[in-house]
């Protein structure tokens, strides 16, 4: 019978180009220390490995995540953290955390925000994509012109339905400013193709200044604005939220928490007020 072979010696010292070779940077950072701790505190090497192994998943996940943040274009400072649920008209926190829990985009469901400009919709939509892409969800945001001229570009191109398809690795997409300027047919029509290809797939979170009822703005053609609306609320939860400006108050708020450096006359205090007004007015 035939003695087993002799195991082959091992080159610890080759063990940092292994790892590279195999893509484990975690575990090239982490190894040395690690394997300092476990010879002193006498661990078996299947905890040695399990450690290194987790160790490397985690910074696996927190790499993925930092690059679809990226990714997904949402503005930053706009997070569950930093809004104001008391300025929220209509809106509770437990529906805006259950909307951040994600369950919805499981089934290609929508969201829509309907309100006054400044009311929050902005906001509220950017916080629950942020928690959704913490939770390892694909989203992208994206003012909803922006979209409209890559897809015109894309059908100049003869491209549309590959650039259409591209989009659908993202779990969401968030298209601010959906009603904020008139589209003329082929603007519509590019829009109206991507509402069609994702609906009951893919989801769509929409911001819009006006109700229904003035979509036609959006879609010139009555048919198409009945389609597109009936295929973005068969499965969608609308969230009303109209009432005072939720940036005007946020403003107010920071303007009263500024300690008075001096006496300012009522004209100032006019001129300061009237400043705050157009800046807020030309923020959608």
């Amino acid at each position: 019978m035939t003695a087993p072979a002799a195991p082959r010696p091992v080159d610890v010292h080759a063990l940092p180009a292994m790892l590279s070779a195999l893509r484990l940077p975690s575990f090239q950072r982490h190894w040395q220390a690690l394997a300092e701790r476990a010879d002193a505190e006498g661990w078996p090497a299947s905890r040695f490995l399990a450690t290194l192994a987790e160790l490397e998943l985690a910074e696996r996940d927190a790499r993925r995540i930092h690059r679809h943040l990226q990714q997904s274009q949402l503005p930053g400072g706009k997070t569950l953290a930093t809004l104001d649920f008391k300025a929220l008209p209509g809106v509770t926190r437990a529906r805006v955390e259950a909307l951040a829990a994600g369950d919805w985009v499981e089934t290609g469901a929508n969201l829509i925000a309907i309100g006054n400009s400044g009311a929050g919709k902005t906001h509220v939509l950017c916080a629950i994509g942020h928690a959704l892409v913490e939770a390892g969800r694909r989203v992208l945001y994206t003012s909803t012109t922006d979209m409209v001229q890559k897809l015109q570009a894309a059908r100049r191109d003869l491209a549309l339905e590959a650039a259409i398809a591209k989009l659908d690795k993202f779990d969401l997409i968030i298209l601010d400013d959906i009603t904020y300027a008139q589209k003329d047919r082929a603007e519509s029509s590019v829009l109206f193709e991507l509402i069609a290809r994702r609906y009951e797939t893919r989801s769509l979170a929409i911001a819009a200044n006006q109700p229904f009822s003035a979509w036609d703005k959006v879609f010139p053609d009555q048919a198409v604005t009945v389609a597109a609306i009936d295929r973005l609320v068969h499965h969608a939860t609308i969230l009303e939220m109209n009432g005072d400006s939720y940036r005007r108050r946020a403003a107010a708020e920071r303007r009263s928490a500024k300690p008075e450096i001096g006496a300012t006359t009522s004209s100032d205090n006019l001129e300061a007020e009237a400043a705050d007004n157009i800046k807020e007015e030309t923020i959608t």
